[in-house]
């Protein structure tokens, strides 16, 4: 029997060392090397080729002989890119309760439809455990096949002999290889099942999924090669205290990447959201520091509420907290509204939260973070039906997003009448106003040039950033 050599591999680049240090040498992560034992094969054996393995033109590779596999919801779909493909391989991460293995029960319960046969291999529970959890959800079909398994050679070798629609496997940490004499969930084992698991799905076309744990800081555990390895990779994301769930897709070989599924968690498991919009907007009411932005998520349009508490603080240092938005960025809006519209956030703590758990990242939604954090300061609200999209840059002017028509007429389908947006629009909705701004004191004046107690317009600050008067105070 060969000997086995021991290196030490990253599990963030995957890169090898001969031995352990503190940092990687390759990546310059600290304290991600970990001990992996690798077993030499013996250097005669070959193995034959296949006769698919001699290459083809690629005007010959029939492409429509595997079509996807449709399910029955459609914001699954979207976030797969149409539906499953034959022989891929998915991975879905997500923080610990979130519903990663309710999720795959509906998805399982869907493929099953007409008598398919599914594999719902479970390594983290018993039989009993899946089956308590599949009637819980009204699911019982016995077309779904349930393994509680956690060897490797095993799950491959009922995959092979049930030849299923679909395979899950919950959780990849937990399937190993005992023959490697590594520990379960390690490097050496996350490496080697992940590999043969997309060897497997490859050469037999079953598509499979494959549940990943989360590390503290939210990226999927183990080695960083296994997202590379991967067809898919999708982020459960979602608050305990929210019903709604965000399904996102991180990376994407067969469909759009950054796409999204909206779902809602309730008794009975999972449902499928089909207006996120209206859902997210149904307790929207005016109040100071409220705004609604009009984002893009992969391709679908999504109208977010957006909400601000600015309250003076007694401390020398005010605290900045943000609740699905990038806290950097909440301190660039907060240091443009103080130089360029002299608004006196210097001691006052900002408290920024974007309703339903939703997770805004693109910079159209500055515009309406500098418009609620001002309005929440001077106590004004805007106008019910008035929707907020624009980048602010360090001048503070406001500049173009992408895709600002399509924004503009999802906001119109909700029945908003008026719109502040950055000049240049192409198209304006049907019974929509739409006021075009250039710098954010005109967004700031158009913004609360209707709202009770201010017709006056937002003062222009002085060079020095103080108001006209020699104040710090609009």
């Amino acid at each position: 029997m060969p000997k086995s050599t021991v290196t030490f591999v990253c599990r963030e680049c995957g890169g090898e060392s001969i031995r352990w240090s503190g940092r990687c040498p390759h990546c310059q992560a600290w304290n991600t090397l970990e001990e992996f034992q690798v077993t030499p094969g013996r250097p005669n054996l070959r193995r034959p080729g296949s006769p698919s393995s001699r290459p083809i033109p690629i005007a010959e590779v029939e492409v429509e002989a595997a079509p996807r596999l449709a399910l029955e919801w459609q914001e699954l779909n979207r976030v797969l890119g149409g539906g499953v493909v034959p022989g891929s391989l998915v991975l879905l991460g997500g923080e610990p309760g979130v519903g990663k293995s309710t999720l795959l029960m509906h998805l399982a319960a869907q493929a099953s439809r007409g008598e398919r046969r599914v594999l719902y291999v479970s390594g983290e529970e018993s039989a009993q455990q899946v089956a308590m959890r599949a009637r819980r959800l009204g699911i019982v079909s016995s077309s779904l096949l349930v393994l509680a398994e956690t060897d490797v050679e095993t799950v491959v070798t009922a995959i092979e002999r049930e030849r299923p629609a679909l395979a899950i496997v919950d959780s990849i940490q937990t399937v190993h290889d005992p023959a490697l004499g590594a520990a379960p969930g390690t490097v050496t084992q996350v490496r080697d099942a992940a590999g043969r698991l997309m060897r497997l799905a490859k050469e037999s076309a079953v598509p499979i999924f494959l549940v990943g744990h989360v590390t503290k800081e939210g990226a999927i555990a183990g080695p960083r090669v296994l997202e590379h390895v991967v067809d898919a990779v999708l982020y459960l994301e979602g608050e305990r205290g929210h019903e709604f769930r965000i399904l996102r897709a991180a990376k994407n070989r067969f469909g759009s990447t950054e796409e999204i599924g909206v779902f809602s968690m309730g008794d009975a498991g999972l449902e499928e959201v089909r207006d996120p919009s209206g859902a997210l907007l149904a307790d929207l009411r005016s109040l100071p520091g409220t705004v609604v932005l009009a984002t893009i998520e992969g391709t679908r349009p999504l109208l977010v509420e957006l909400q601000s508490l600015v309250s003076p603080t007694p401390f020398g240092l005010p605290r900045r907290s943000a609740n699905g938005v990038d806290l950097n960025r909440l301190h660039m809006i907060i240091a443009v509204l103080e130089k360029r519209a002299a608004v006196p956030l210097a001691n006052a703590d900002v408290f920024v939260n974007v309703a339903g758990g939703i997770r805004v990242g693109e910079p159209a939604a500055d515009l309406g973070l500098a418009i609620a954090i001002a309005g929440s300061l001077q106590d004004r609200s805007l106008p019910l039906g008035t929707v907020v999209l624009g980048e602010v840059g360090l001048g503070g002017e406001v500049r173009r997003v992408g895709r600002l028509d399509r924004r503009l007429q999802e906001a119109a389908r909700r029945g908003f009448t008026h719109a502040i947006v950055p000049r240049g629009v192409a198209a304006r909705p049907d019974g929509m106003e739409v006021s075009e701004v250039g710098d954010l004191v005109e967004a700031l004046s158009r913004a609360f040039s209707c709202s009770e107690g201010s017709p006056r317009p937002w003062p222009r600050p002085r060079a020095d950033g103080r108001l006209p008067d020699g104040t710090g105070t609009p």
